[in-house]
């Protein structure tokens, strides 16, 4: 028996861990004025003063990052 619930709760964990992989966060970054798409999930503390997700793709992020009024315009050049 406890070796069933042993196998049940290390599967949960690496189902934890697939389903996080490939996951898009903004935050805002203080100290550059700018907002960045990061692949982890952030800690809103420091130089972080917020944080929007988690998106399923680097198109929705981008898409996210155009619509938050706290974050820079880009320019053409920029990604």
């Amino acid at each position: 028996m406890r070796v069933l619930i042993f196998a049940g709760a290390m599967t949960a964990v690496i189902a934890t861990v697939c389903f996080a992989d490939g996951l898009y966060w903004v935050v805002g970054n203080g100290a550059t004025s700018k907002c960045d798409i990061v692949t982890s999930n952030p800690i809103v503390t420091g130089d972080i003063w917020f944080e929007d997700g988690p998106y399923k793709s680097l198109e929705d992020a981008k898409l996210a990052r155009s619509t938050i009024g706290a974050c820079p315009e880009k320019g053409p050049t920029s990604e």
